[in-house]
Parts: structure tokens; C-alpha cells; sequence
């Protein structure tokens, strides 16, 4: 596996592993995005056996144990497996979520009591040159997960959007052109997302804060018409994949064979 670190936005970094073994040929990425503030910020933890990984990547733009949030969009390995690890690592570091992740979960998983937030809380980094502020933003059941969240940091327009857009392969960190069709096809194939429904409104409300990045967990970010894209993605989804009465069928392939 080949880990790598770029500067996707002013002073966001994305962290990312190719692992060639998923969904070969094209091969899967896992990315983790670091702010770098007064008080820096990783979203996304990765998987604990990639822990050495991440944490010498952030080692490369900051001491680790200077990180003071750890966040995540949903609670699943690849989101938060080494939460508990950057806590070690980080003694001043608190896990920041949404009140009802805080509520379900991470109350209990995490080694220090997480912060709770609530929908459109900002959590301030600080900065004398520049501030960061990043904006938590509840979308339950979007792309899947009671708990789930995005968080959108104000000062470079960069939405921190999981899940959304996932797709194949180990394109360039960020990029200007269309990941929509890519992100559709990779729906067709995981089946990741939970409910049609809301999934297009929650797109399409996110498109109304015109983000510059969009930070992708899987696969390139992407630079431009964030609106643009977020409204296509919602437009693609009931195209390809209504009614919801149909939609909630479709198999992964992550479950197996189908008869």
C-alpha cells in the first residue's frame, strides 16, 4: 500500500492509502484530511492497521501530538477505526461529533469523553493570520448512518463530505473534472446509500453552501462548482436509481452473491 499527503485547499491536506487488493482492477482509496490551525483537525482517522500510515503523514505537516479534534463523518472503521490510537497519540485531543453519534456511540467508544455538537455548531480552530472555522452539518441516513454528518470549513469553501462522490481507482488528489458519473457507477456497485430520498434533499441543501472543495474520502477531491456537482450527484441518483421503492432492492457487492 502506497500513502500519500497533498495540499488540496490552503493548508487542508489530504492523507491518502491506495489499497489495489478492493475492487481490483481499478483499486480503492481511503483519505483522511488534516487542517492545519491553531488547533489542527483530522477528519477521518482510518482504519487502526493504517494508523502508522496517517499518523506519519501527519507527522510530515505537524506534530501529531499537537492534533486537538478528531472527527469523522459516521461511525465505521474506515471512518474512526483509530480514534482511540490519534487519542494516545494526542493528549490534548478530543473526538468532536454530532450529539446523537455522542449519544449512540461514541460516549462509550471513545477513550476520553467525546464534544457534542449540535446541527450547525461551529467549531472554531483559531489562527491569527487565518481563522478556521468548520460548520457541523447533520445528515442522517445520507450516504448512510443514524449519526451521520459532514462538516464544511468556512474560510476555503471545503466541504468535508465523506462518503458522497465515492468512487474507483487512484486518480490525482484533487481535480477540476466531473465525478459524477464515477460516483453513480460506484453506487450501482457497493449500493452504499441508504435512503434515495434523502439523499438527493441532502444534496441539494448542501449545494446551497457553494463550496470551492469538495474533501472525498474515496477517491479524487474535486475543485470548481461544488453546487454544481452536489445538485448533479442528486439529479444522477433519481435518474439512474428511482423510485425509492426500487432502489431499496438493488444489491451490493459487498454482500455477496445474489440469487
Amino acid at each position: 500500500m502506497e500513502t500519500r499527503i497533498d495540499e488540496i485547499a490552503e493548508r487542508i491536506y489530504r492523507i491518502s492509502t491506495f489499497v489495489p487488493e478492493i475492487a481490483p482492477p481499478a483499486g480503492f482509496t481511503f483519505n483522511q484530511f488534516l487542517v492545519d490551525a491553531e488547533e489542527p483537525l483530522i477528519f477521518h482517522t482510518g482504519m487502526r492497521s493504517l494508523f502508522p500510515a496517517v499518523s506519519e503523514a501527519v507527522g510530515r505537516v505537524l506534530p501529531v501530538e499537537r492534533l486537538r479534534w478528531v472527527t469523522f463523518g459516521h461511525v465505521e472503521a474506515d471512518e474512526c477505526g483509530a480514534m482511540n490510537e490519534f487519542l494516545a497519540a494526542a493528549p490534548h485531543a478530543r473526538v468532536a461529533h454530532n450529539t446523537l453519534g455522542c449519544l449512540v456511540s461514541l460516549n462509550d467508544l471513545a477513550d476520553r469523553p467525546p464534544v457534542p455538537m449540535d446541527d450547525g455548531e461551529v467549531l472554531d480552530l483559531g489562527g491569527r493570520q487565518v481563522r478556521r472555522r468548520v460548520r457541523n452539518i447533520n445528515t442522517a441516513h445520507v450516504p448512510h448512518g443514524w449519526e451521520a454528518r459532514v462538516l464544511f470549513e468556512e474560510q476555503t469553501r471545503t466541504l468535508f463530505c465523506g462518503d458522497l462522490f465515492t468512487h474507483l481507482g487512484n486518480g490525482p488528489a484533487v481535480t477540476d473534472a466531473d465525478l459524477v458519473e464515477s460516483a453513480l457507477e460506484s453506487e450501482g456497485l457497493f449500493r452504499q446509500t441508504s435512503c434515495l430520498t434523502a439523499a438527493a434533499t441532502a444534496l441539494r441543501s448542501l449545494a446551497e453552501l457553494r463550496p470551492r472543495t469538495l474533501a472525498v474520502m474515496h477517491g479524487s477531491s474535486f475543485h470548481g462548482d461544488g453546487a454544481a456537482a452536489l445538485t448533479a450527484l442528486a439529479d444522477g441518483l433519481e435518474e439512474r436509481f428511482g423510485p425509492e421503492s426500487g432502489f431499496v432492492g438493488l444489491p451490493s457487492a459487498l454482500a455477496g452473491p445474489h440469487p
